[in-house]
């Protein structure tokens, strides 16, 4: 459950960059749904599509320090043995070139998205996702 209040607390307090790219992802103007900051077991992941498995991460400054570049690694690690992508972009390129930025999202999500999805029926059972 902490996961999720802090999860709660991180939306309200985004940055700059999270900002402005959720203005882009929200709503699905890109054909894709994603939501922002997900919880994912002990993790929070800054945005996730869950049709396309893809957690896309908006890495600062201090995403370049040693011990959050462990962190980084143990998280990915985690997330890869639960079969989830991980798109890592610098929160400069967000600032500097958001159009750029979200075609890459878009390109890298598109061989990842299921061949057909069912109109509007139920989830998945457990083991299909």
């Amino acid at each position: 459950m902490q996961t999720v209040t802090r999860a709660r607390h991180l939306r309200r307090d985004m940055t700059l960059p999270e900002v402005l790219l959720w203005g882009e992802l929200r709503g699905g103007k890109t054909g894709l749904k994603f939501r922002r900051q997900h919880p994912a077991g002990p993790y929070i992941l800054d945005f996730y599509c869950a049709s396309v498995r893809l957690a896309v991460e908006v890495d600062g400054e201090v995403h370049a320090s040693p011990d959050q570049l462990d962190h980084d690694r143990r998280r990915d690690a985690w997330l890869a043995s639960r079969h989830v992508h991980i798109l890592r972009i610098p929160a400069r390129t967000i600032l500097n070139d958001l159009a750029n930025a979200l075609a890459g999202i878009v390109a890298f999500a598109l061989p990842h998205q299921p061949l057909h999805r069912p109109p509007d029926g139920p989830p998945p059972r457990s083991g299909e996702e």
